[in-house]
């Protein structure tokens, strides 16, 4: 299912104010640092528990971990079966019937790891750093963490220390200081970690349909992707979905002597190159006709870009580029259109296995980052349209010796969903104006927090919402800069206290 991107109501969005209903219970920086750091040795513990979601034992250590840790802090908490990878749940006791109920989505899985590309004993066994003078990274004593005053530029370098294990450690010293504060809640709270997010999360819509009752909420709260580059509060109102396609274009039978057969024997690799650059310009727009025709923007949602606080010129000294596409007027622009990205490509062999040949085939594989106006289906679609008019003929498979006599050019091509969707929800939502005046109450409006209309990342909201048929809000609490994927994953101490100051905003002001 596609959740449309409702775009009414957004000019009301850009005057929303601070005038929301009751207000939440506010949690100073020292009390968040207190909480925070009585957690701290759970979190290294979790952080040292492998989470590849594709090996089914460690998922279950995972799952077990925090099972415990939420009975320890008095939540009710269930199993949801999974293929032998189960999907936790937690709900908060005293469900008030008065108060609104939100689910609080997060993922305990992780990304693989290749350990010798970490610039420390093992992604499993967490450090400590600081910046030191030179701007490198620096191994420091993990000891001052847990206990005396904590420096924000502090980071915790680890598998998961950000992307997803953070945000659920902060939830839970929230509802430590909930607890010892005697704080009211605003809203019910109930709880879903996800174990299969990095795997684009195939099976979560079976395990929230199958859980319907049980996960019965008002509304949801997705805590993942990064914050904004700024460690600004960040709330997000959609994400596009992602896509994959394979293109594959086919020479002669067998890769043939370059010297006899150079000139002669067209090359596939060549012809792929050519065809990919006819599918973007210099601009690095994509030309495949239609590409970006369901995609309208306003002056409202333009003006709501404008004003995210995106610094482009240290984006892209970060990055290391010139300049950048010009897909759209500027970053957050760009990212609400739908993309084409080649993210490999292969065709014989480079360096010391290259040999003197024409090769018989070139392949490569793209990702596409849908939006909720335009899906999978309908961009494969266009693609697919796009490389018949370039003269190919596509097989389904490597090509017959008649399909070869018969005609000049061939290619495969296919595309599919890579499980999660494009979704979207209204600026002016009333989920994301109690998630906006929550923010506002932890940390006030100077500066105000930055609202992103959509993400480029890939959540499974669609799915979660699709199956549970409520509302939504991405507040993503992990700095910008975490290395999430990649090797030295890192989570700032700055951001870890600032996000459980958000979560006990949430959980304490009424909805």
């Amino acid at each position: 299912m596609k959740i449309p991107h409702p775009l009414p109501h957004l000019a009301a969005a850009l005057a929303l104010t601070t005038c929301f209903g009751a207000h939440a219970a506010e949690l100073s920086a020292a009390s968040a640092a207190q909480y925070a750091q009585a957690n701290f040795r759970e979190y290294f513990d979790l952080l040292a528990l492998p989470n590849d979601a594709i090996v089914p034992a460690d998922v279950r250590k995972n799952v077990e971990f925090l099972e415990a840790s939420f009975q320890k802090r008095g939540f009710k908490t269930q199993q949801l079966a999974n293929d032998g990878k189960p999907m936790l749940f937690a709900e908060l006791p005293g469900a008030d019937p008065k108060r609104k109920t939100v689910l609080f989505y997060m993922h305990l899985d992780g990304q693989p790891v290749i350990p010798a590309q970490w610039a420390q004993k093992s992604p499993w066994v967490p450090v400590l750093k600081r910046r030191a003078a030179n701007g490198d990274w620096e191994e420091i004593d993990s000891a001052p963490l847990f206990s005396g005053p904590i420096d924000p530029e502090w980071r915790v370098f680890g598998r998961s220390s950000a992307d997803d294990k953070a945000p659920i450690m902060m939830f839970l010293s929230a509802i430590d200081a909930l607890k010892a504060n005697g704080a009211a809640q605003g809203v019910n709270v109930k709880v879903v970690l996800d174990s299969e997010e990095e795997k684009g999360s195939p099976s979560i819509g079976k395990v929230m349909s199958a859980n319907k009752d049980l996960l019965r909420a008002d509304a949801i709260v997705i805590h993942d992707g990064p914050m904004h580059a700024t460690n600004r509060p960040t709330l997000i109102f959609g994400n596009r979905g992602a896509a994959q396609a394979k293109l594959t274009v086919y020479g002669a039978k067998v890769a043939l002597h370059s010297g006899h057969y150079g000139n002669y024997s067209p090359n596939p690799a060549q012809r792929l190159a050519t065809l990919l650059a006819s599918m973007k310009d210099e601009q690095g727009r994509v030309t495949v006709p239609g590409y970006y025709d369901h995609v309208k923007l306003g002056d409202a949602e333009r003006k709501i870009m404008a004003a995210v606080p995106d610094d482009e010129g240290a984006m892209q000294r970060r990055l290391g580029i010139a300049k950048a596409d010009k897909v759209g007027a500027n970053y957050q622009e760009a990212m609400q259109y739908p993309s084409l990205n080649v993210r490999g490509m292969a065709s014989a062999a480079v360096g010391d296995k290259v040999a003197n040949i024409v090769p018989d085939t070139a392949v490569a594989e793209l990702d596409l980052r849908t939006t909720p106006d335009s899906e999978a289906k309908y961009l494969g679609k266009l693609i697919e349209d796009h490389i018949r008019k370039q003269g190919y003929h596509l097989v389904s498979g490597a090509p017959t010796d008649d399909d070869r006599a018969r005609y000049d050019k061939l290619a495969s091509f296919s595309y599919q969903s890579e499980g999660a969707d494009a979704a979207g929800t209204p600026i002016d939502s009333a989920v994301g104006q109690w998630a906006y005046q929550s923010m506002v109450d932890a940390f006030g409006m100077k500066p105000e927090p930055v609202r992103i209309r959509m993400m480029g990342g890939t959540v499974p909201t669609a799915e979660i919402v699709e199956a549970l048929r409520v509302p939504f809000a991405i507040v993503p609490l992990v700095n910008a800069d975490n290395n999430q994927h990649a090797s030295n994953e890192n989570m700032r101490m700055g951001n870890y206290l600032n996000g459980v100051r958000t979560i006990y905003s949430l959980v304490t002001r009424p909805f």
